[in-house]
């Protein structure tokens, strides 16, 4: 799985850098989030503009970091969702769980 990440006010910013996140990658997700928690950076942003299909799977690695997250008193919130994946989350009703920003700026100004 392609991911790259940066350091930014406080946050991780962790980028996927794929158009699906689906039971091909979704373990490697869930892993990768779980070791940065483990490292200790507790609040994380995942930014999901490339994203254009997530399935269960995704859905599920997310959550994962999310109560992770929320375990070590930090927060997993996603940025920049494109509208077929943002259906999804509405679908499962997970956008009444996870914190859902339009932008990556809106994140970063919400915690000022």
């Amino acid at each position: 799985m392609n991911l790259k990440h940066e350091k930014l006010n406080g946050y991780l910013i962790l980028q996927i850098c794929e158009e699906r996140i689906d039971a091909h990658n979704s373990v490697e997700l869930k892993e990768t989030v779980l070791k940065l928690i483990e490292q200790g950076e507790i609040n994380i942003v995942v930014k999901l503009d490339q994203v254009r299909f997530i399935d269960s799977s995704g859905l599920g690695a997310l959550l994962s970091g999310f109560k992770n997250a929320a375990a070590r008193s930090g927060k997993l919130v996603l940025s920049n969702i494109q509208n077929q994946v943002l259906s999804m989350f509405e679908l499962t009703r997970l956008n009444r769980v996870f914190e859902i920003y339009a932008d990556i700026s809106d994140v970063l100004s919400d915690s000022d």
